[in-house]
């Protein structure tokens, strides 16, 4: 028996990295899964597949997190395929960065649009749900830049910690009806990044970190495994920071 048998799981930014190894990782614990990416068909459906060799459903979804009707249209599709929609774990982010000086207003609302807006329309769609099945598990992601706050990240810092608002207060609203709303925070994740422009030489490395190493995606997804099972019964409304013992003042 796996922890989440019979659990349905929608994962947002599900592609590659962080996403796919928590999909792979709820599957391995006997839940079907919804994979979402935003335009590459092929990637979401090698996730699929690679969750559907593992003995679960599987449906590959594209849908922009910026775009409500996508969002909306996303979960029409899980709700019809499996009829209800358990765990959500609002994954998918950009993460430009740029002087703030140089943040014009089309950048501001691209950031927010899909980390704070996108979180915002998935978990709307799905509560009710969970609120008549009295059972939900709902993950947001937010970041080290949004604890330290780093330079040129002014914009994701500030949708990012948004985001730990939105927790608190849903997971207040709704621990009556057994939903649990908490945050992950990764520090420095050893990924694929799609846009190395963005980091300008700087990639995430190891320095500062104390365990002397970055962390991998699949301990981030073993942190979502923990956080949405019931290994974690009596922690909501909480940001658990996976980030190698790193402390912020």
């Amino acid at each position: 028996m796996g922890k989440l048998d019979g659990k349905v799981a929608l994962v947002t930014g599900s592609g590659r990295n962080i996403g796919r190894a928590t999909v792979l990782k709820l599957a391995t614990e006997g839940a079907n899964v919804v994979v979402n990416a935003r335009s590459n068909q092929a990637e979401a459906e090698a996730v699929a597949q690679e969750a559907r060799d593992l003995g679960v459903k599987a449906l590959p979804v594209l849908a922009d997190m910026g775009q409500r009707d996508q969002v909306e249209r996303m979960v029409s599709q899980a709700m019809a395929e499996f009829g209800k929609v358990d765990i959500l774990i609002n994954n998918a982010a950009i993460r430009p960065h740029k002087p703030f000086t140089e943040v014009t207003v089309e950048d501001w609302e691209a950031v927010r649009s899909v980390v704070l807006d996108g979180a915002f329309y998935c978990t709307l769609a799905v509560i009710h749900s969970m609120v008549e099945n009295q059972y939900g598990r709902i993950l947001f992601f937010t970041g080290e830049g949004a604890f330290v706050g780093a330079a040129r990240r002014a914009h994701v810092s500030a949708a990012k910690m948004g985001l730990v608002g939105l927790a608190r207060s849903l997971a207040s609203e709704f621990a009556p009806h057994n939903i649990r709303v908490n945050v992950v925070s990764p520090g420095s994740i050893d990924t694929t990044r799609a846009n190395p422009e963005w980091y300008q030489g700087r990639a995430p490395n190891a320095q500062g970190i104390p365990l002397q190493r970055q962390g991998t995606s699949e301990e981030i997804a073993a942190t979502c495994l923990f956080l949405v099972s019931d290994d974690s019964g009596f922690i909501t409304g909480q940001t658990i920071h996976a980030n190698g013992g790193v402390a912020y003042h």
